[in-house]
């Protein structure tokens, strides 16, 4: 007869092959996944860490810990990742919302007027995590949210509309500015910024994300050079600029910026004090 594991066992079990597997968080992650199977947060797990489960259960459970065990992302095998307080969809299509891009978010906000309605274009919206954030902190703002890729859009649209914010986000596929029409109070993006020959010495798991979320060129510019070139014409004056960095990157995307007219207004810093966004405003 087959044993019967407990809540507990399974994850004590489970962290420790994690943890062979070179996985950076592998209780939290056991954890998660049984939770995600059982349909329990992490209290209740524990406070039924003595109640044995199905074989069913367990069979499920063992086949997402396999799976992290390959490196597969967390999020991308419950199908969810949390930013900005707000439950989002998440799939392979998509880059999966760090809390360093909430950045952006804080950042977008303060710069709207209170009482004005807030246009604002996000490039390169992937799940859809900035513009859904956005949306859900005012219901005056409006968002253009644009990627190159339709399967990243069907992610986005689904976050719209799970969390009631589709009627304040227009989904446009398009490549940057490409089919972009109009003026916006703020323009916002994080765009790819890895430098290409960098992508293969990353952490196992981003090789599971869409590359062209993540490649930002040779040097890791090339997005904030195209951003930089035609910003002016989509912007209102004085308009602005917010966009995500890589943490060694501010003095090249500063100096981009410049060069291309916009006011450098500010550079942020993440949660771990690494530069992380810089804010721009446009004036002529």
């Amino acid at each position: 007869m087959a044993k019967q594991y407990t809540i507990g066992e399974l994850i004590n079990l489970s962290a420790g092959y994690l943890q062979e597997k070179g996985c950076s968080s592998p209780r939290l992650d056991a954890e998660l996944l049984l939770g995600h199977v059982l349909g329990l947060d992490r209290l209740s797990l524990y406070l039924n860490f003595d109640k044995p489960l199905t074989s069913q259960e367990v069979d499920a459970y063992r086949r997402l810990i396999g799976r992290r065990g390959q490196r597969i992302p967390l999020a991308y095998l419950t199908g969810e990742r949390e930013f900005y307080s707000l439950p989002l969809l998440v799939n392979e299509a998509v880059l999966i919302p760090r809390p360093e891009t909430e950045f952006v978010v804080d950042k977008v906000l303060e710069l709207l007027e209170p009482g004005r309605p807030g246009r604002i274009l996000e490039l390169g919206t992937g799940s859809g995590a900035i513009a859904v954030a956005l949306a859900c902190q005012d219901p005056d703002i409006q968002v253009t949210a644009v990627d190159i890729s339709p399967e990243a859009l069907e992610v986005a649209r689904a976050n719209a509309q799970r969390l009631e914010v589709a009627g304040q986000i227009t989904f446009l596929e398009s490549d940057l500015f490409q089919r972009v029409s109009g003026t916006f109070q703020v323009i916002c993006s994080n765009p790819p910024y890895i430098k290409r020959d960098d992508l293969g010495k990353l952490a196992p798991e981003i090789a599971y994300e869409p590359a062209v979320a993540l490649d930002g060129g040779a040097d890791g510019l090339d997005f904030y050079r195209r951003i930089f070139r035609q910003a002016a014409s989509f912007l209102e004056e004085p308009g602005f600029v917010v966009l995500e960095i890589g943490w060694d990157q501010a003095r090249e995307v500063r100096a981009l910026g410049e060069e291309a007219g916009l006011t450098w207004l500010q550079t942020v810093q993440d949660y771990g004090g690494r530069d992380r966004v810089v804010v721009f405003q446009w004036k002529s």
